[in-house]
């Protein structure tokens, strides 16, 4: 009698594809092969392998592969680019606790490196001068295939949100920039803002539109472009006044509409955090979200700005990356915002691209899209 025919053993790949750059080379975004990573990267058998299904692109990715700053991790010669994860995972080490395969999950972005705060879980709070990123600095991103990582550094996140789940990352701005304004104002023992202001309407800018109103604040949204927009009509969609300064200026609204207990500056404009800090209130907080490069130069009454924030008990704080209770926070008001305002988190993702072979659309939409919000790849398919 012979032996029954043994199906042909599906042998498991041991590579996959991902978007790299060569650090320090402009416009170098190129598709590579790298070899697929495995649970046994993580130590104790704490390793959780995930399925990238969608990453967002934003002007971080844009400014790393025009050469302003980024590193390769230690041997390699190219940096796998993206970190605004969302994906599944597909497999677990028999140490994780915490997630299964078929849960939903996106990934913080800094690990730790060698400061005190580092090493109590703040790396967002670093003092090195060297830091760890996902996709920016030192360490592989999310624009591939595939990622491994420790259960410490994954979110889940609920399938009534998995549409939108890619936007997790850039609210995570938003959260730790509140949240740091009202662990400031602890001092004041009773801080209840009323009043906010948020200067750009970009993804950040109307993120924090969303948060600020879902907390009960009256928000006026200040930016450049007129009415009608489509950023425009989603923050007049949330109760939030929208303002071109083109029609007027922070400071005639201030005189108006304001001053305002928070702001949230996002719009990358250094001479908008000098008006910003001239619409502040007494006891109010300006949280300075965005980069600015360059060595621009501008008169500002220097005098009149120290009295104020002198006499008024003002404050201004810088706040970049984020901490994993700032993504739990999202996550939170992102179901929140699918309950108040069902749909509106979807509208903002606006331009999304299939596959990371299409890489070269990717970054030209980044670059120049008209109307875009968020740009995104659809890495792979559910």
């Amino acid at each position: 009698m012979e032996p029954p025919m043994m199906e042909p053993k599906m042998m498991e790949p041991t590579m996959m594809k991902a978007l790299a750059v060569f650090p320090g080379r402009p416009n170098s975004v190129h598709l590579t092969q790298m070899k697929k990573p495995s649970l046994n990267e993580v130590a104790e058998t704490r390793g959780v392998l995930v399925k990238v299904l969608r990453v967002g692109v934003d002007g971080t990715d844009k400014e790393i592969n025009a050469a302003e700053y980024g590193a390769a991790p230690e041997g390699f010669d190219f940096l796998v680019i993206g970190h605004e994860s969302f994906g599944r995972i597909e497999e677990v080490g028999a140490g994780v606790t915490e997630f299964s395969p078929g849960d939903y999950v996106v990934a913080t972005v800094r690990r730790p490196g060698f400061s005190i705060y580092d090493q109590i879980g703040l790396q967002d709070m670093t003092t090195d001068d060297s830091y760890f990123e996902r996709g920016i600095n030192l360490r592989h991103g999310y624009l591939a295939e595939y990622y491994v990582d420790h259960p410490d550094y994954l979110i889940k996140i609920p399938r009534g949100l998995k549409h939108v789940a890619v936007l997790l990352e850039p609210m995570t701005v938003v959260e730790k920039g509140i949240a740091q304004a009202h662990e400031i104002q602890r001092r004041m023992k009773v801080w209840r803002p009323r009043k906010a202001a948020v200067m750009g309407a970009g993804t950040i800018g109307l993120l924090a539109a969303l948060a600020l109103r879902l907390r009960g604040l009256d928000v006026t949204v200040f930016s450049r472009s007129r009415k009608p927009s489509r950023n425009a009509e989603l923050i007049e969609q949330t109760g939030a006044k929208y303002v071109s300064t083109q029609d007027t200026s922070i400071l005639d609204k201030t005189g108006s509409g304001g001053p305002f207990d928070l702001i949230l500056e996002a719009t990358g404009s250094s001479p908008v955090v000098f008006e910003s800090m001239q619409a502040l209130a007494k006891n109010g907080v300006l949280v300075l979200s965005s980069i600015t490069g360059g060595d621009r130069k501008i008169e500002i009454p220097a005098d009149r700005i120290n009295l104020d924030f002198v006499l008024g008990n003002k404050v201004m704080v810088g706040t970049v990356n984020a901490a994993r209770e700032h993504f739990e926070e999202g996550v939170r008001d992102m179901a929140k915002a699918e309950a108040e305002y069902p749909g509106w988190l979807e509208q903002l993702l606006t331009h999304p691209v299939k596959g990371l072979e299409n890489y070269e659309q990717l970054f030209q939409l980044l670059l120049d899209a008209k109307g875009a919000i968020k740009v995104f790849c659809e890495v792979a398919d559910e």
